[in-house]
């Protein structure tokens, strides 16, 4: 899929960085891809809108606003974003990378770490470095470091029984069969998938279906859909209820998330 998207972009630095840490930030059109492609150097990337996301060999990360990817040196990775998207990359040579992650993850992003990035984006481009500003890149990467590792956001899984199951709901978001029935469809047990989605997603199932839900609501609320058109469009009987399920997981509500608020700076 990634390679089939519109608009290709081909990665800013192949053989050297300009400085032991480099910030860098863009603004991408939808359905754009960065190719396969490996580096020697380690890569931070964060979304401060849109969703962010990385395909491994072996697994898919997402970042939504309040997570990042972390990506080791020599990892190779696809970055694409299916919606428009600001996003940023923190560019670490590999001697800095030994108090970093050592596996690819994604990474909670406290209310320091983001006022960092925020300021680095409208910094960003500024050459030469001041002492000023590499300091200020080191103080990142030390917080990084510091940070709690989040695994995916919505992780996926290519098992054979859950898999079908998890791309249906991903088509239809607003589905609301309960589990049973979702079984009963696929040829298989409740039990059967309760037990697959903690072996395989490290979730609940109805966790899974809530942040399923986050992800697909991002794009609609920046692209302006009203609250509630987006609470019954993902299967909820009122915005109340959607409202609630999505300041629990995001920590804001829709139009704090929506307007740039507090919560989300």
């Amino acid at each position: 899929m990634p390679m089939k998207a519109r608009h290709l972009r081909t990665p800013p630095f192949t053989d050297a960085l300009p400085a032991p840490i480099w910030f860098r930030a863009d603004e991408l059109p939808a359905d754009t891809a960065y190719p396969w492609h490996r580096h020697a150097w380690g890569e931070f990337v964060f979304a401060y809108s849109g969703l962010m996301e990385l395909k491994l060999p072996d697994r898919h990360l997402l970042a939504p606003p309040q997570y990042g990817v972390w990506l080791p040196p020599q990892v190779e990775h696809v970055g694409l974003n299916r919606h428009a998207a600001t996003h940023c990359s923190l560019y670490v040579s590999q001697p800095l990378c030994d108090t970093l992650p050592r596996e690819a993850c994604a990474l909670t992003i406290n209310p320091l770490v983001r006022a960092l990035l925020e300021h680095l984006r409208r910094h960003a481009g500024a050459a030469p470095l001041t002492a000023a500003h590499e300091r200020l890149l080191q103080v990142l990467v030390d917080q990084l470091a510091l940070a709690p590792r989040a695994g995916s956001y919505l992780p996926g899984t290519e098992d054979p029984v859950l898999a079908p199951v998890l791309r249906a709901l991903e088509a239809q978001p607003g589905d609301n069969r309960p589990l049973a029935e979702l079984a009963r469809a696929f040829h298989t047990t409740e039990r059967t998938l309760l037990r697959r989605c903690r072996s395989e997603l490290g979730l609940s199932f109805s966790e899974w279906r809530q942040r399923l839900r986050v992800v697909k609501a991002l794009p609609r609320l920046q692209a302006g859909q009203k609250v509630e058109a987006v609470a019954l469009e993902l299967g909820y009987a009122s915005a109340s209820a959607f409202i609630t399920m999505f300041k629990r997981l995001m920590g804001l509500t829709p139009d704090e998330f929506r307007k740039g608020g507090p919560a989300a700076r």
